[in-house]
């Protein structure tokens, strides 16, 4: 147990973190001095930003792993972020909260991909999936605390709370034990976390890509339909939207769907039949989202929830990546590619942007960026590697 719940627990914060500006986005920058049309523009700015700190981070963190070891990571990675975002309580206009919003992205893109290559790499093949679940789904939790924290205390409040569970965690951290195989490894002259293998071999980097591929549909749900769910909803007609709540809402959900999926997998022995379920799911659900216009706020909600259930597709994606690539690499692939994930996040707004001026409509904008995402993730999956019951006691050349 005290496994899981290292990483479990780092994930709670990293997600508690993670989606904090998402949920306290209106208050904060109305408090900011904003007008609504600022709110929005600002909002997407800011959110960009924070997640090119989780690209640079992915890549940066997952060095780390590879060359210094998974807790170094697991340590490094929520000291930053805590600082970051005790800082970001601090702050008194957007050019600060920006900066700070890009550190703390750099920091939190550590935690899940760090915590579940430990976990791949400490226990037994036939465990490793539903363990990978078990820290997500408690992991993703913190988002449903995050919410609750912005009903009760100021957006500030909020900020400091997540910068000192944070803090809480490190010194809780410090029992925790390397994994067994980077130990092995780094007493051989094997090269270790050379991010520029992932360019120098056609298979690999084909490997890579497709591995940040399947994944992209989850920061389109998260980061798109639910993140700006009010102006959705006003477009639909439906009046009093929060986006906090649909964002809890769909957390509380990804919770069941990745331990769902984490045991379908084990049932099915397959990662890549169960990925391709949980696509169905989301894009059932996705259908029912841009199908509202006239519906109600109680409707939109359980909506966001299924979402959430379908998305919880995460963390499969995230176990093939880890399981897909060598010890020398592992950490690498599987802490950049969740990262270079979110990272795509400005990359999917552009497209929305472009997709909703050239249809001059927000709703057939949004769900044609959906179908041009999806579709892109399901050939990618189609032709990935089974890796259930994979041996990961191998190295990359």
């Amino acid at each position: 147990m005290r496994l899981l719940s290292a990483p479990s627990l780092g994930f709670f914060v990293d997600v508690y973190d993670l989606l904090l500006f998402g949920i306290v986005r209106k208050p904060s920058l109305t408090d900011l001095g904003l007008s609504p049309e600022e709110v929005l523009s600002q909002g997407e700015f800011i959110i960009s930003i924070q997640m090119m700190g989780l690209l640079v981070g992915g890549i940066l963190w997952g060095i780390v792993g590879d060359k210094k070891g998974r807790l170094s990571v697991l340590f490094g990675s929520i000291l930053l972020y805590s600082i970051a975002n005790i800082l970001n309580g601090m702050v008194v206009d957007t050019t600060q909260y920006a900066v700070l919003r890009f550190i703390a992205g750099v920091g939190l893109a550590g935690e899940l991909g760090a915590g579940i290559t430990l976990v791949s790499e400490l226990l037994p093949k036939e465990k490793r999936g539903i363990a990978a679940a078990m820290v997500a789904s408690f992991g993703i939790l913190g988002a449903v605390t995050a919410f609750f924290m912005k009903e009760m205390f100021t957006w500030r409040m909020c900020y400091f709370i997540g910068g000192g569970l944070g803090l809480v965690l490190l010194i809780l951290r410090v029992s925790v034990s390397e994994s067994s195989l980077f130990n092995q490894l780094k007493t051989t002259a094997i090269q270790r976390g050379n991010f520029l293998m992932f360019f120098t071999n056609r298979e690999r980097f084909v490997r890579y890509v497709r591995c940040i591929l399947i994944g992209i549909p989850a920061w389109y749900i998260i980061g798109v339909l639910v993140t700006f769910s009010d102006q959705f909803g006003a477009a639909f007609g439906i009046e009093g939207i929060d986006p906090g709540k649909a964002i809890m809402m769909l957390y509380m959900a990804i919770a069941f769907g990745d331990l769902s999926v984490g045991l379908l997998s084990q049932r099915l022995k397959s990662r890549k039949k169960a990925l391709f379920i949980f696509y169905g799911i989301t894009v059932l659900f996705t259908t029912l989202f841009f199908l509202q216009p006239g519906g109600n706020a109680t409707t939109f909600y359980l909506i966001c929830a299924g979402l959430g259930y379908g998305t919880g597709f995460t963390v499969v994606y995230i176990t093939m990546s880890a399981e897909q690539f060598g010890t020398n690499l592992r950490a690498t692939a599987a802490i950049s590619v969740p990262n270079m994930v979110r990272g795509a996040l400005p990359l999917i707004i552009v497209l929305f942007k472009f997709m909703r001026n050239l249809f001059d409509s927000y709703v057939t904008g949004g769900w044609v960026t959906g179908v041009i995402l999806m579709s892109i993730a399901v050939i990618a999956a189609w032709k990935m590697e089974e890796t259930f019951g994979k041996d990961l006691n191998f190295v990359e050349e």
